[in-house]
């Protein structure tokens, strides 16, 4: 079946790859895909109370592979399984925490180079979970941004995630009373929770705003209020069956119809359209989609590969299965 695979562990995807690198690595996919040679597994998902099973996969170059993960209130372990498309031999099993947070910020980045000002120099961000780190990092990787303003419910969460952004980056981090106070004078703005409701509406945006909608990804959840459509001249998603699949903010709008609105983020970049003086609001959707994961996985395995770095694992050999058991055996 072939040579050993190889497992990366998380500190080795920390030690290979960076934030900038992985924005360049996911818009080079997203140009594969636009040419018909990368496909995405559409998202899966189960959910069992306030627990989700996700699953998502592609195909990309000579590897196909799936990121599964489930995320539970007790915590998550995601891996990103490498497979030959030649002959379905194991390549390599990633340890995905740190890539998750490249993915999901990395392919912001992508969107805002292409939808946001080019001079945008003010970020709004709603939430300070886990990915609203990488979210800010990747909109400072492709903007001029010199202040983040934070909001979310706990006054406690937005302190300590201002101080972490200040340490981090070196940014004028401030906290904001409310979603709209935040979203004052700001030109990109950022949503990054698990709000059940939504919580933006249209009037809180600035004429020429883009806006990042990542945190709403199953169909219990919404961000944004539907009048924000109206004032969307640009609109584009990470993956189009996912969003048309688990977006509840998507699904209301355009529902059985519309959907000729929304682009592919792989079409926009094939197709050359950015921003333009005539645009208001730009929104970028993202649900999180298999090539973003593939294209990090098969980067930081050339590089692993290169640097000699992660563990070999021996192919697993197939076996016969016991069909009879032993009191069947033992009557022949």
């Amino acid at each position: 079946m072939g040579a050993d695979a190889i497992w990366i562990t998380e500190a080795e995807v920390v030690q290979l790859m960076e934030l900038k690198e992985a924005i360049v690595a996911l818009e080079a996919a997203l140009r594969e895909e636009a040419r018909g040679e990368a496909q995405n597994m559409t998202k899966t998902l189960l959910q069992y109370g306030k627990n989700n099973l996700h699953a998502i996969g592609a195909k990309l170059g000579n590897l196909v592979g799936t990121k599964t993960w489930t995320h539970t209130q007790g915590g998550t372990c995601p891996l990103l399984l490498l497979w030959s498309a030649e002959n379905g031999s194991l390549v390599a099993v990633i340890e995905a925490f740190a890539l998750g947070n490249l993915r999901t910020g990395g392919i912001s980045g992508v969107a805002a180079d292409w939808m946001a000002r080019p001079d945008a120099k003010v970020m709004a961000i709603v939430g300070t979970g886990k990915q609203a780190l990488a979210q800010a990092g990747t909109m400072l990787a492709v903007r001029p941004i010199e202040r983040l303003r934070i909001y979310s419910p706990r006054e406690d969460s937005r302190q300590a995630f201002a101080a972490k952004a200040r340490e981090e980056f070196g940014i004028d981090a401030e906290i904001s009373a409310s979603v709209s106070d935040a979203c004052k004078g700001a030109q990109i703005v950022t949503l990054v929770t698990r709000a059940a409701q939504p919580f933006l509406t249209a009037t809180m945006l600035e004429k020429g705003a883009h806006l990042n909608a990542v945190g709403a990804i199953a169909p219990d959840r919404e961000e944004f209020a539907q009048d924000v459509f109206a004032r969307a001249s640009l609109v584009a998603v990470d993956n189009l069956p996912g969003v048309q699949q688990l977006s509840r903010e998507f699904m209301m709008q355009y529902g059985s119809s519309g959907w000729d609105k929304v682009m592919p983020l792989s079409g926009l970049i094939a197709s050359g359209r950015r921003r333009s003086g005539a645009d208001d609001v730009s929104l970028f959707k993202a649900m999180g989609m298999g090539i973003s994961d593939l294209a990090l996985g098969a980067e930081l395995l050339r590089r692993a590969r290169e640097r000699g770095a992660g563990r070999a694992i021996p192919q697993p050999k197939k076996m016969k299965p016991r069909l009879a058991g032993a009191k069947a055996k033992s009557h022949v």
